[in-house]
C-alpha cells in the first residue's frame, strides 16, 4: 500500500450541437470535441481517438523531459510523431490496438547515443498513460547529434 494520496482529475462534455461537444477542465481552455469524419464527424475538431493518441504521446515527452532531466542527459531538442491504429475486433467492438511512437530526439553530443537509447526504454516503461490504458505501445526512435564529428588527423 502507497502513502501517496491519490490525484485526481477532472473533466467535463458538454454538448453543442448535432455531434460536437465541449471539453472543460477546471482552469484550462475549453476545446471543441466530437466524432471523427469516418464516423459522421466534423472536419477540424479533436476526436476522442486523437486525444487518447495525444495522451500517450505528450506523457512519453513529459516523462522523458523528467528523466533526462534527472539522468542529466544533454539533448537540444526532443519531438513525437504518433499513430493510433483503430481496428475491428472480433467480439468486441471499434479498439485503437496499437500506438506507435517516433521520437525524434537531437543530443548535444554523439557519445550520448547508447545512454539516450535506454533513457527512452526507460521512459517507454515508466509513461503512466501507456502503462494505464492496455494498448500496445511500439517505439520507433529516431537520434542525432549537433556535435560536429572529431576531424582526422
Amino acid at each position: 500500500m502507497s502513502d501517496q494520496s491519490p490525484y485526481y482529475y477532472e473533466t467535463e462534455v458538454d454538448w453543442i450541437d448535432r455531434r460536437s461537444c465541449a471539453l472543460a477542465a477546471p482552469g484550462m481552455p475549453d476545446i471543441e470535441v466530437g466524432p471523427p469524419p469516418e464516423f459522421q464527424g466534423t472536419n477540424g475538431v479533436w476526436t476522442p481517438e486523437h486525444l487518447l493518441v495525444a495522451s500517450v504521446n505528450s506523457c512519453f515527452v513529459t516523462t522523458f523531459l523528467a528523466i533526462a532531466e534527472l539522468s542529466k542527459l544533454e539533448f537540444a531538442a526532443i519531438s513525437c510523431g504518433a499513430t493510433g491504429k483503430l481496428e475491428k475486433i472480433e467480439g468486441k467492438g471499434l479498439q485503437i490496438t496499437e500506438i506507435t511512437l517516433r521520437p525524434n530526439l537531437v543530443l548535444r553530443h554523439s557519445r550520448d547515443k547508447d545512454r539516450a537509447g535506454r533513457i527512452l526504454e526507460k521512459v517507454e516503461r515508466n509513461c503512466l498513460i501507456s502503462n494505464s490504458i492496455g494498448i500496445a505501445v511500439r517505439l520507433e526512435p529516431q537520434m542525432e547529434s549537433i556535435e560536429a564529428p572529431a576531424e582526422a588527423a
